[in-house]
C-alpha cells in the first residue's frame, strides 16, 4: 500500500504550484491509496523573505470537504497541516492544532537562527557537524515543548538545500542529539517522518544508522512522505524508500486518520 502524508497545494501554501486537481491526478497516477494535504501554517513567521504565514482554518476545512468529493474511491484524502516551529510559539501551536478537524498534524522546523534554510546564506558556512548538531538540538526542543502533533517532519531539512551534494546528515554527526530526539518522540508516541524530498534532490537515502538507532531505542512509528509542492513530485521515491526501509528491518509504517494512528505492513 502506497501512502504519502506530506503534500502542499497552491490554494493555501504560497510556495506550492499544484492545484488540488493536479494533486488528485498525480496521486491516482502514482497509485497512492492514502494521501494527505498538509498545508504550511507558519505562525508569526519572522523571516521577511518568506511569504508563508497562516491561513483561514475555517475556510480550509470547508474547502477540504469539497476536495474530498473530487477523489475517486481508490484514493483516501486526509486533511492535514504542517506547523512551523519557533520557541515562543509552542503553546500557540498546541492550541491551534485543536481548532480544526485535522487527520494529521506535522510539526517541522524550517528555521536556522531565525531564517528559513531555503533563504539562508549563512547556514552552509558552518562546519557540518556543528550545523547538524544545532539543528537537531532545535528539533529536540521542538519535540519537548510541543505535545499536540502526530509526526515530526523532515529531520534532515537543514541538509536539503546544501549546495555540497556530497554531504549527508549522519547519525555520527550528533549522536547525543539524535538519541535525545528519539527518546522524546518515543516517549510521546510521535512518528518520525522519512521525507523523500531530500534524497530526491541529493540522490542518496537517509543514513541507515539513523533509522536503525531509532528502532533500537524502541521507535516503531515511521511515516514516508514526498513533501510535494509540484505535481511531478507527488509520491516521488515512495516505493524506493519503502524498499530501503524494509532492507533495514522496518516491518511496518503508519499514517493518521482523525489523529489516530493506523499501521500497515511493508
Amino acid at each position: 500500500m502506497l501512502i504519502d502524508l506530506h503534500n502542499h497545494t497552491c490554494h493555501f501554501s504560497p510556495d506550492a504550484k499544484s492545484t488540488i486537481d493536479d494533486f488528485i491526478t498525480g496521486a491516482v497516477n502514482k497509485g497512492l491509496a492514502v494521501a494527505a494535504i498538509t498545508e504550511h501554517y507558519e505562525y508569526k513567521n519572522p523571516d521577511p523573505n518568506d511569504n508563508i504565514q497562516t491561513f483561514d482554518l475555517d475556510l480550509y476545512t470547508k474547502t477540504f470537504k469539497e476536495w474530498k468529493k473530487k477523489c475517486p474511491s481508490s484514493l483516501k484524502l486526509l486533511m492535514g497541516v504542517e506547523f512551523g516551529y519557533q520557541t515562543h510559539t509552542a503553546s500557540d501551536i498546541d492550541e491551534i492544532a485543536s481548532t480544526a478537524p485535522f487527520d494529521i498534524v506535522i510539526l517541522s522546523n524550517h528555521l536556522f537562527r531565525g531564517v528559513d534554510v531555503f533563504f539562508s546564506k549563512e547556514v552552509y558556512k558552518l562546519p557540518v557537524k556543528a550545523r547538524h548538531a544545532e539543528y537537531v538540538s532545535k528539533l529536540v526542543e521542538m519535540a519537548e515543548n510541543c505535545n499536540n502533533f502526530d509526526v515530526l517532519g523532515h529531520f534532515d531539512y537543514v541538509n536539503k538545500r546544501n549546495p555540497d551534494l556530497s554531504v549527508n546528515m549522519l547519525y555520527d554527526d550528533c549522536p547525543k542529539e539524535f538519541d535525545r530526539l528519539f527518546e522524546t518522540l518515543i516517549s510521546k508516541e510521535k512518528a518520525l517522518e522519512i521525507n523523500t524530498a531530500t534524497p530526491a534532490r541529493r540522490d542518496s537515502m537517509p543514513d541507515a544508522k539513523i533509522i536503525k538507532r531509532y528502532m533500537k531505542m524502541g521507535g516503531k512509528l515511521i511515516t514516508v512522505s514526498s513533501d510535494s509542492h509540484i505535481m511531478e513530485n507527488i509520491g516521488a521515491l515512495i516505493p524506493e524508500t519503502c524498499e530501503y526501509l524494509k532492507s533495514l528491518g522496518v516491518k511496518e509504517l503508519c499514517y493518521f486518520e482523525g489523529r489516530k494512528v493506523k499501521t500497515f505492513g511493508l
